[in-house]
């Protein structure tokens, strides 16, 4: 059969089959031409794109697409000088491919990708793209929509979460299909869980080092395919593809009104340093997609080699067009922004960057769930509170103060208030809300919770790197023995540790992230860095979870939701409204007087929590059994407490050491402030 492109149209990009033919476009302003690669079997047909609008290669191939597959080759200068790294050797990847198939071979990775402009022809161990355009039926699909102000997010890894899970069927273990069974969304559903923030579901592979030492990228973070879904998630069912099967999930959790949240990056790409990869990017336009410097060497702000120049329109335009397309055609709800201080690089950072204006203003982005890691390695990369509007941010800040107070006497009861009242310091400014400050006592990132509780040091032999990667302070505690034990006594101090950690986070102001397996005790043997352990050292090993430890964080998320106070999205002022007759929030002694200011500055003692008059959340952080003088009235205690936490005796409350413990006043009315 004789293949012959036609002209075509500039717009959209990447590849549109229309039941006529397919529409090629790729953008490239340095290219002095470019080759469509079509690809049968062992066959290559090379058909040079027609046309060219602006800065935009185009072609149009008339007949249907099913069997075939393609890439790109484009030709231009090799002057390394100047940035410039054009090689017609190199089949390149389609930066808007939807499905990306294959695998790099051993042999593409031996060949030098980067120096060499007479290197040899790579298309035999080159992955290849595949034009989708497969009708999906989303039978009034919707998404919940959640309000900021009532968001639970849970922070889970596609196949770490179900790989080990007993009740889900072998066939789906570790996969889209699997998260998306009866038994996971039962689970989250009675968890009380709104938003599950996935970690990367964008195509990606391994890095050279990684292969080398026989690990994989388990994280995901090094993405060559940002508009295609991971297909190592995949079942494999009869009848599904990858992509179909990601929307099926999607479809599935917001059936029973949970949002679905991806973790994209768009920071840096797989093509790492100058000795990394010529995948996609490089090989179509160096310079207009990264950051080089004076000397045409890239920009390593993210520390992975290289850095996305998202102020050039092309880059913009690509991250734009990817946003939208996970929005409109796989029905997100959000995303995570990995390292997202890049996207507000020009090059330094500024709140009003093109990119973090682009989706401020645009209709459909701006009304949904924007959440910033807000901080990358160049200089003046943390910029914790300076993301405006729409962007919540991961608040580092409440994970480490929380930890330091209790687990290491750190912080004094100032700051664990400022952290508790939605980090009000650092987020009440440019119009944002508590909502703003995702609260979190871990992420993926460093210990789970259980190991934070047993290990002093981080044990990252396994990462092939002795033992220097991954956070040195992490403010943990082993509570007296290093490691996994069968003491009675140091596994009953963490227990008490792990549900005070879980308490200041699912009761403090702003939104929570648990991190999955955290609610019930999930360890990683002390690796707090386990981005390349793709086996159960990261998958969460669900024969020991702690059904009452499950049971226990279920009813906090209960609790919350019936705080008011935790969930209008308003800035405590901790002033008496004369509407209301009471205060929003009051910080109490245990003789249940107003701190004073030597009191604040404390690292170790009571602080009373009072909200809206009727809920008291009391924090003993002394090793001690304390009795506390708390606002006259009838107070109950809220489950999931028990007596065995706080308990009234001889006309007192006393509230049990290392513990947490919240009570509601049975009729607000006797509430008296002193007259007022």
């Amino acid at each position: 059969m004789e293949y012959h492109l036609v002209s075509g149209k500039p717009g959209p990009l990447g590849s549109h089959f229309d039941s006529k033919g397919t529409n090629f476009s790729l953008y490239s302003a340095h290219a002095e031409k470019i080759e469509l690669c079509l690809f049968q079997n062992d066959q290559e047909i090379r058909l040079l794109l027609p046309k060219k609008t602006g800065d935009i290669w185009h072609g149009y191939l008339p007949g249907g697409c099913d069997d075939w597959l393609y890439g790109y080759r484009v030709y231009g200068p090799w002057q390394p000088e100047k940035g410039l790294f054009f090689n017609p050797n190199n089949l390149l990847i389609d930066p808007y491919c939807r499905c990306l198939e294959g695998k790099l071979t051993d042999t593409y990775f031996s060949s030098d990708n980067s120096t060499d402009a007479t290197q040899r022809d790579n298309a035999s161990s080159m992955m290849k793209c595949r034009v989708v355009h497969d009708d999906y039926d989303w039978q009034q699909d919707s998404s919940p929509k959640i309000d900021w102000k009532n968001t639970i997010i849970y922070e889970a890894h596609v196949r770490g979460l179900t790989s080990l899970h007993p009740d889900i069927p072998k066939a789906l273990l570790g996969t889209y299909a699997g998260l998306a069974h009866p038994v996971m969304i039962d689970y989250l559903t009675k968890l009380g869980i709104t938003s599950l923030e996935l970690m990367p579901i964008q195509h990606h592979i391994d890095e050279p080092r990684l292969r080398k030492l026989g690990l994989h990228n388990y994280w995901g973070y090094n993405v060559v395919a940002p508009f295609a879904v991971e297909p190592r998630y995949w079942s494999g069912q009869t009848g599904s593809t990858p992509l179909s099967e990601f929307r099926d999930m999607v479809k599935s959790l917001h059936s029973a009104n949970i949002e679905v949240i991806i973790d994209v990056v768009f920071n840096h790409t797989a093509e790492l340093d100058s000795n990394g990869p010529t995948l996609s990017l490089r090989g179509i336009d160096n310079p207009s997609y990264y950051w080089l410097n004076s000397s045409s060497e890239y920009q390593n702000w993210t520390g992975c080699g290289n850095t996305l120049k998202l102020t050039h329109p092309a880059a913009l335009r690509l991250v734009m067009d990817c946003l939208r397309y996970w929005v409109t055609e796989c029905h997100v709800d959000g995303f995570r922004f990995d390292l997202a201080t890049v996207l507000g690089r020009t090059p330094n950072f500024t709140a009003n960057a093109p990119l973090l204006s682009a989706i401020a203003q645009d209709p459909l982005l701006s009304t949904i769930k924007m959440i910033c890691e807000p901080w990358d390695i160049g200089e003046n990369g943390y910029q914790l509170g300076h993301f405006h509007w729409p962007f919540a941010q991961w608040n580092d800040r409440f994970r480490d103060d929380i930890r330091a107070f209790w687990l290491a006497g750190k912080t004094n009861l100032g700051i664990l208030a400022r952290r508790f009242a939605a980090s009000d310091d650092i987020f009440n400014r440019y119009h944002q809300t508590p909502s703003a400050s995702i609260n979190m006592i871990t992420s993926h990132d460093g210990f789970t919770l259980k190991d934070l509780l047993s290990f002093n040091e981080k044990h990252n032999q396994a990462n092939g790197e002795n033992n220097y990667d991954g956070h040195n302070e992490n403010f943990s505690y082993n509570h007296g023995q290093e490691g996994i034990t069968s003491d009675e006594g140091v596994n009953h101090a963490r227990l008490l540790s792990a549900k005070a950690l879980l308490a200041l986070l699912l009761l403090a102001q702003g939104t929570p992230m648990l991190r999955a397996g955290d609610e019930w005790g999930n360890s990683q043997q002390g690796n707090n860095n386990a981005y390349c352990q793709d086996n159960d050292i990261s998958w969460l090993n669900w024969s020991d979870a702690d059904p009452a430890l499950i049971d226990y964080c279920s009813k906090l998320i209960s609790l919350r939701k019936q705080i008011e106070v935790l969930n209008n999205n308003q800035w405590w002022t901790g002033q008496y409204n004369n509407k209301t007759h009471n205060y929003d929030v009051r910080w109490l002694n245990k003789q249940g007087k107003v701190l004073t200011n030597s009191e604040w500055q404390t690292t170790e003692g009571i602080l009373l929590i009072e909200l809206s008059r009727c809920w008291l959340i009391i924090i003993n952080a002394t090793s001690e059994r304390c009795m506390v003088n708390i606002p006259s009235g009838h107070w109950q205690i809220l489950t999931p407490f028990t007596e065995n936490d706080i308990y009234f005796a001889h006309s007192g409350w006393y509230i049990s050491a290392r513990t947490i413990s919240v009570l509601k006043l049975a009729h607000p009315e006797e509430i008296d402030y002193g007259g007022r």
